[in-house]
């Protein structure tokens, strides 16, 4: 009916899944500093602390993609 491929399924699944779980771990981040009033600083540095791995993540698909250039 859609015709599609493995590959195209895993490209969707990939970019639009993993997309939702950050912004879902991103929004789980923020709810934790908003319930245990955090404020400015302590919220700063929950999301740098607990994404940084997201971050690396990101990092780390930029430069494969600069490195195929």
């Amino acid at each position: 009916m859609f015709e599609l491929t493995e590959e195209q399924v895993a490209r969707f699944g990939l970019t639009w899944g993993l997309a939702l779980l950050i912004g879902l771990m991103l929004f789980i981040i923020w709810d934790l500093a908003r319930k245990s009033g955090a404020g400015r600083l302590g919220t700063f540095i929950l999301f740098f602390v607990l994404a940084f791995g997201v971050f690396g993540f990101l990092a780390k698909s930029v430069i494969k993609w600069l490195m195929d250039m």
